[in-house]
């Protein structure tokens, strides 16, 4: 198979919010979503799901919200609690975006912002 043609790729991202609120939420969200598709060079049209998880704290919204919100109204969204470990980043949002894409797995850009940094501090911003 070459090199060149595309492949089903996983891109894994999180932010975090001040608050358990809604705007905060889904602005939150949206940031990261742009972002993550910014720095991999994609398109909603790349897209084939996205897996949303939410820790315990954060009950004001779907994150999916601001997947519609931007546009992403035709792929399969799913969101979910995330289990509850003691120390874990608190009010924290994380993605797992499933896309087609040319790029290999070393070549692509998970996106960790604000307080999820500390999730994945070896990665660049």
């Amino acid at each position: 198979m070459s090199m060149d043609r595309q492949r089903v790729r996983a891109l894994r991202g999180a932010t975090t919010v001040a608050a358990d609120d809604r705007d905060e939420i889904v602005a939150a969200t949206a940031e990261l979503l742009r972002a993550m598709l910014d720095r991999n060079g994609a398109a909603v049209a790349d897209l084939i799901s996205l897996v949303f998880t939410s820790t315990a704290d954060l009950v004001s919204e779907f994150p999916a919200v601001a997947a519609r919100d931007i546009g992403i109204s035709e792929v399969p969204l799913l969101c979910a609690q995330e289990i509850p470990v003691p120390g874990a980043v608190e009010r924290c949002i994380r993605v797992l975006m499933h896309l087609y894409t040319d790029r290999g797995y070393a070549d692509l850009r998970h996106v960790y912002l604000r307080g999820a940094r500390a999730l994945r501090a070896d990665l660049p911003e």
